[in-house]
């Protein structure tokens, strides 16, 4: 019998929506929550999950899922509707009550410790730091993506695709097959530092992911200093197109912030920022922020992609929420990037993942994206939930 694992960081990504580039420590939890952002981490892991049960209920054997209990996973494994096995309970608590990174590090280990040869962790970089300190070389590991910082190459494209890699990674351990793993880094930034734009990646540690294509997402890659002239293209693009009277929410990244300077207007770093006629009517909005200013006036979402992974939606912008999307109407989107950006993808689609799967589908087709003052290219857009019905990824690859 096959054994996989599950935990979870229950405040994994709080800090998303609220617009504070992460999650951690108790005065940013307390913060994200009371301007109105909810713990989403136990979600995500349910959905992938529940992937791992369809799949059972379809004829594969029916895995042990080993966790810790309550909310680092007990809870969510009945909750989709699978038999927990407890090993591990959280003795540490920090002081809002909250469990610790060191009790993350101690569940990994004795997940593994308990037979598990795939564990699936529920929250972003500072959550893959800690598993991977915890697992050793004795399983390996796969995150379901409920954080703010998912700069690893660790994570699914989303929980659905995670859920259906460790189907498969049951089915094939049943039928004495196993499915290739990559050694992959964990990366994570100082938050405090990426909240005043110093985005500098370290390298943490390394860990064994299954591999399938398009299941697993990229590393990010940031735009070469060679580029930027095209970028200043793009952005220029950009700001022709906007119209008088709707209000633009621009996104985060570097894309955004040249947007910003071609408006002659403040940016926040990471923030998403609310621009009306050219001038800043709200700065580092949080979701509810940007919902009021939705219900002020026409509106629409300016973003970028994310180099490497080809994120639009999903990764580091969470304040663009599919209830955000759902506001912004039948043409939400206003995409801007490099044209590099799109060629180095090798053909693959651009990705969103808003955690609402009605949201998701709505946004795939193709996008039109600005690459530049007098271009633009039409380029596909996949919601990676909607690939996971390919367990095997024989099926076309996000």
């Amino acid at each position: 019998m096959s054994v996989i694992a599950l935990v979870v960081n229950p405040i994994a990504g709080v800090g998303g929506p609220a617009g504070l580039a992460g999650s951690d420590g108790a005065a940013v939890q307390e913060r994200a929550e009371a301007l109105g952002s909810r713990r989403r981490a136990a979600e995500r892991a349910r959905l992938a999950l529940e992937t791992v049960a369809a799949r059972s209920a379809a004829g594969a054997s029916r895995p042990v899922v080993i966790t810790a209990a309550g909310a680092m996973g007990e809870d969510v494994v009945r909750a989709a509707g699978l038999e927990p096995r407890v090993v591990f309970r959280a003795s540490s608590r920090d002081g809002a009550g909250e469990t610790t990174a060191a009790d993350t590090t101690a569940a990994a280990r004795a997940l593994v410790d308990a037979g598990a040869s795939l564990v699936l962790f529920a929250g972003g970089d500072g959550t893959a730091r800690d598993v991977a300190a915890g697992l050793g070389t004795d399983a390996a590991a796969l995150g379901i993506p409920a954080g703010v910082k998912m700069y690893s190459p660790v994570f699914a494209v989303s929980p659905r695709a995670a859920g259906a890699l460790a189907a498969a990674w049951v089915a094939a351990s049943e039928a004495g097959r196993s499915l290739p793993v990559q050694e992959r880094e964990v990366l994570d930034v100082d938050e405090a530092q990426l909240r005043v734009a110093r985005v500098e990646p370290r390298l943490y540690a390394t860990m064994p992911v299954p591999y399938l294509a398009g299941r697993t997402q990229a590393r990010k890659s940031a735009t070469p200093a060679s580029e930027h002239a095209a970028v200043v293209a793009a952005a220029r693009g950009a700001v022709r197109s906007l119209r008088p009277g709707v209000r633009y929410l621009l996104g985060p990244g570097g894309t955004m912030a040249e947007v910003a300077r071609e408006l002659g207007v403040a940016k926040t770093p990471l923030g998403v920022d609310v621009v009306l006629d050219g001038a800043v009517v709200r700065a580092a909005a949080s979701e509810s922020e940007l919902l009021d200013e939705i219900a002020a006036g026409p509106a629409r979402a300016v973003v970028s992609v994310i180099g490497g992974q080809g994120f639009l939606l999903g990764r580091g912008n969470q304040q663009l929420s599919a209830r955000v999307l759902r506001a912004l109407g039948p043409d939400p989107l206003v995409a801007v990037a490099p044209e590099q950006k799109l060629i180095d993808l090798g053909g693959r689609p651009l990705l969103v993942d808003t955690g609402d799967a009605a949201v998701d589908a709505r946004l795939a087709g193709f996008v039109r994206v600005i690459t530049s003052a007098a271009t633009t290219s039409i380029y596909p857009v996949t919601a990676p939930d909607a690939e996971a019905s390919d367990p095997e990824g024989e099926g076309h690859a996000p």
